[in-house]
């Protein structure tokens, strides 16, 4: 019975994500096309949410995990730290279409994990003295060049001579992510580089997602090697192999 009750298994990606409502926010992992739950994202198109507000380190490349997303218009604002690749990001960016809060790599990361952890805000050194702390980065554009909405100051504070930044923790509605492999119960384990943005996206869900590509019995993952613990994990999609691309191919002439 408890085994029965702790199986979080669903079928399809379809019935995963099927209850993500409009205006969700949502935490996804992945960096570049590594690790990123392309499948579950490609399930999400098809259910129709819009005005969702996505947390992740990028907003995919054009016509690749989130960027389908952004293609169809079904992003409102995005907190990311790379806006590179993807020449609709771009354009929807300057053209007043989409909010973006820029912030620093390690920060999100951080951002996430703290989330996760129930840690509401910390003091970094990151960013401090550029616009990340004081304000002024653009968030949204007005379509003619000018800034319609810019970031606020932000509070610092000296800790034994050095002045540090407060950034605020991350709890998302929901997470996508990506795993190698996982059990039943939502223990995951993510293979190489793929263990990227998914741990610290995992554990900041209220409800997390995760697509797996080898689905196994409990008690066949070593605990020394699980990566995410599946009190974070609410669903476990099997997927099968995926294939990863290559972001930029260079060949000799």
């Amino acid at each position: 019975m408890l085994a029965a009750m702790m199986d979080k298994v669903i079928a399809t990606a379809a019935e995963a994500v099927a209850d993500i409502p409009d205006g969700a926010t949502i935490a996804v992992g992945g960096f570049g096309l590594v690790g990123v739950p392309e499948i579950l994202i490609d399930a999400l198109l098809a259910q129709g949410a819009t005005d969702l507000e996505t947390v992740s380190n990028n907003c995919g490349t054009d016509g690749f995990g989130l960027g389908v997303l952004l293609e169809q218009g079904r992003i409102r604002r995005t907190i990311g730290s790379y806006v590179g690749s993807n020449k609709e990001f771009a354009r929807q960016y300057l053209s007043g279409e989409l909010e973006v809060e820029l912030t620093p790599q390690g920060t999100l990361a951080e951002r996430l994990r703290a989330g996760g952890a129930g840690i509401p805000a910390f003091f970094t050194p990151a960013g401090v003295g550029t616009q990340v702390a004081d304000g002024g980065l653009p968030r949204r554009y007005d379509g003619n060049g000018g800034i319609a909405v810019a970031s606020p100051p932000k509070e610092t504070r000296e800790f034994d001579g050095k002045t540090y930044v407060l950034e605020h923790g991350i709890v998302a509605d929901y997470a996508l992510v990506h795993a190698w492999k996982g059990d039943r119960h939502g223990n995951l384990v993510y293979r190489r580089s793929a263990r990227n943005f998914n741990p610290p996206a995992a554990a900041s869900g209220r409800i997390t997602i995760a697509q797996v590509e080898h689905l196994v019995e409990p008690g066949e993952l070593d605990p020394e090697q699980i990566h995410t613990p599946g009190i974070h994990v609410q669903r476990v999609v099997p997927v099968g192999k995926v294939t990863v691309g290559i972001e930029k191919r260079t060949v000799r002439a």
